[in-house]
């Protein structure tokens, strides 16, 4: 299932849920059982869930190219997993953007079909 994220500050957001549902839960918006079909984060709660964000961001080991400098084979960068800072960044910046303009953003589950 996708999972759009949209507001009037910047472009839609698709998100597999298996994806989405951990930085919804990050921010409060979900909770451990299934997630909800839509929803919104208000401009008042815009810098909490901004913060939660970044507090998490923060606080995830750091991963890259350069794990390991003394293998011999380099990695490649399509081998290497997704962490939260990437898996993030594009919601992380629609929050910002809509903070700045005192909008919503809202997001709805579906097929995307």
């Amino acid at each position: 299932m996708l999972v759009t994220f949209s507001s009037k500050a910047g472009a839609d957001i698709l998100m597999l849920a298996p994806h989405a549902k951990p930085l919804l839960t990050l921010i409060g918006k979900v909770d451990d059982k299934d997630l909800l079909t839509r929803g919104v984060v208000m401009p008042e709660h815009l810098q909490e869930a901004i913060s939660r964000l970044e507090q998490a961001i923060a606080a995830e080991p750091k991963q890259g190219l350069d794990e390991d400098p003394d293998s011999d084979h380099p990695k490649d960068a399509l081998t290497l997993p997704v962490g939260l800072r990437q898996r993030a960044f594009p919601l992380l910046d629609l929050l910002k953007r809509a903070k700045g303009l005192n909008v919503p953003v809202m997001w709805e589950a579906g097929s995307g079909w």
